[in-house]
Parts: C-alpha cells; sequence; structure tokens
C-alpha cells in the first residue's frame, strides 16, 4: 500500500486494546495514522467481570473503534511480521510506517465484531444464570473479580476459586491478599489455594473437575481466569527481536520507544517496565508516547522528549457492584467506590 499523499507522516498502530486505541485516538489529527487490529471494537477490559453477571454493562464498555477513530484507517487483521519499514499483516499486507507503535497486549481468542462480543457476554450470563455451582480457575484480578461478582449478585450460587499459588493475588502485597481472601471467605466463597485443576482430562459436560491433589470439585461451570501469553510472538525472527527479554516483553528506553530503534515505540503490557500492569497505567503510555511522536513528527531535538517514569505499586481491584480492594504505596484498604 503506498503512502497518503497527505504530507503527513505515517503513523502505524498494532493492537487495539486500552493503550493502542487511545494512542490512535491521539495521534489521528497530527499524522496518517493506520490503526492494526483483528476486531472492529475495543473493550474497557476492568469492567469485563461485571458484564459477565450484567450483560447490560457490556454495552457502555465495548466500542467501535470507528466511534473515536474518526480520521485514520483501520485494517482489521493481525499482524505477523516487521521490517525497519512496514508492517505484515495476516491478510498478506504490507503497511508502511515512519513511526510505528507496538501496543499488543496480551493474545486472546476474541470475536471479530462487537455484535458477536455483546453476544458472547449474554451468553456466559445465562450460562452464570442457569447454574448452581461455579468453579473459577485462578486467583489472579480476574478470577478473584468474579468471584467477587458471583458472591454479590448470586450469593445463592456455590463458588470455588482454586488457585495454584499460596496467596491470592501474589502480584500484589500479602496484606492485599489476606484482605481479599478473607472478604471472598464471608461471602462464602470456597478458595483451595496452592493447587491447580487438571483441564486436559477434562471433557466438556463433565461436571467433575480433579485438582492436582486429587481433590473433586463439582461445578456446573468452569472459568479459566489464568493469565494469557503476551503478544509479542509476531516480533519474534524479526528486526526486532533483540529488543525482547527473557519474558517476551519489549524492552523500552525512558522514552518508551524500543531499544534500539528512534522511530518505533511499546506500550502497555508488554513492555519491560518494572511496574504493575494496569489500565490506568497503559493509559498513561499511550498520552505520553503521543506526544513524544507528535514531538518527533514537528522536527523537535530529541532532548525535549518526556521520560516515562514506573508508576508506583498501587492496584485495584474490584469486588462485587459496590467495593474494592486498593493497594497504595504506604496502605492497603477495602471499602465502597
Amino acid at each position: 500500500m503506498a503512502p497518503l499523499e497527505t504530507g503527513k507522516k505515517r503513523v502505524v498502530v498494532v493492537g487495539g486494546g486500552l493503550a493502542g486505541a487511545l494512542a490512535a485516538k491521539s495521534l489521528q489529527s497530527d499524522a496518517d495514522v493506520v490503526l492494526i487490529d483483528p476486531k472492529e471494537y475495543f473493550e474497557i477490559t476492568w469492567a469485563g467481570m461485571r458484564a459477565k453477571v450484567e450483560p447490560s454493562v457490556a454495552n457502555r464498555m465495548v466500542m467501535k473503534h470507528s466511534d473515536y477513530f474518526t480520521n485514520g484507517r483501520l485494517a482489521m487483521s493481525s499482524a505477523v511480521g516487521v521490517t525497519e519499514t512496514e508492517v505484515l499483516t495476516a491478510d498478506g499486507e504490507s503497511i508502511p510506517y515512519d513511526y510505528l507503535v507496538i501496543a499488543t497486549g496480551h493474545n486472546d481468542s476474541f470475536p471479530k465484531t462487537k455484535t458477536e462480543r455483546l453476544e458472547q457476554y449474554q451468553a456466559e450470563y445465562n450460562k452464570i444464570e442457569s447454574a448452581d455451582s461455579v468453579l473459577i480457575i485462578g486467583g489472579g484480578p480476574s478470577g478473584v473479580e468474579l468471584a467477587g461478582e458471583l458472591a454479590v449478585d448470586f450469593p445463592g450460587k456455590k463458588v470455588t476459586l482454586v488457585h495454584s499459588r499460596q496467596r491470592l493475588l501474589d502480584f500484589v502485597g500479602p496484606k492485599a491478599s489476606k484482605k481479599a481472601l478473607d472478604w471472598l471467605t464471608s461471602r462464602k466463597v470456597e478458595v483451595i489455594l496452592g493447587q491447580s485443576v487438571d483441564l486436559k482430562s477434562h471433557t466438556d459436560g463433565d461436571k467433575m473437575f480433579k485438582t492436582s491433589t486429587g481433590e473433586t470439585i463439582v461445578a456446573d461451570i468452569h472459568f479459566f481466569c489464568i493469565g494469557r501469553p503476551l503478544g509479542t510472538s509476531w516480533i519474534k525472527n524479526s528486526v526486532f527481536e533483540e529488543a525482547l527479554d527473557a519474558q517476551g516483553r519489549v524492552m523500552v528506553d525512558e522514552h518508551l520507544r524500543v531499544k534500539g530503534h528512534k522511530n518505533v515505540f511499546a506500550i502497555g503490557d508488554i513492555t519491560d517496565i518494572p511496574e504493575m500492569k494496569q489500565g490506568y497505567l497503559a493509559q498513561n503510555h499511550a498520552v505520553l508516547l503521543a506526544k513524544n511522536v507528535k514531538l518527533l513528527m514537528d522536527g523537535g531535538k530529541e532532548s525535549k522528549l518526556r521520560k516515562y517514569k514506573a508508576g508506583s505499586d498501587m492496584a485495584i481491584i474490584s469486588l462485587g457492584r459496590k467495593e474494592a480492594l486498593a493497594q497504595f504505596p504506604f496502605a492497603t484498604l477495602i471499602g465502597c467506590c
């Protein structure tokens, strides 16, 4: 595809999650922006667990890219390769760039259209509503938040949460983990720590689940809330392969540029920035990224580039409709939000 004849620089944003969507929105008036994403929408991820128990929420949290990205082009495909000058898509297109923004987050398998995504949330709600017992596999943020939503909205259902680690939410401090555990158990959620569930030998429709210690759990339905792999596999075997660390994260400098490349940036969960991976931090990445790209496009000096400061150890985990667990640098609280 030839560059657009507008005199503007071409910015390609790969990934339409929170960080990528905000970056594309922020740059669309200053550059020819192409957003590469396999879906026609983005969603506010921290409301996802609430949408499972209250499907009407999904109408507000799932938004078509075209609703906010009105002055650029959406390439509905996945990036499968990249060179120093262009991004290659699964549809066989080569999209050239002057500046590249990598914001591919985690590997997810979501429907392509907003309608299909809303139908998926409705189907999950129907499944929950008709079940008497629910098994949640994974005690990270998603698992704990889903357990909290179920405990509040469906207090009569038997909810069991199994986590392979010795404490819930092990990315936060022990005090926050204990508060989350106490909150869930006080609402009759059964929490099993230090065990995993073998789903490889489990067949669809079977209500019997075996843990790694041989314990049997009976549940009508289950939700798999284990962390997803980073969305950086498409970068491997490319010119940016050396910028990946041992965990597959993209190494960036203080300006959020991919190390070794002056016109390529990475933002969101894929970066190696030592901070908690939270939505508000991904937004901070996108805001700073947009300012730096605009500066470079305007011919500004590199010495004027803004520097990113890693976020503090602050985390907020929702617990049902009205409460949340908040870890701040100097305090850990549970209360109404």
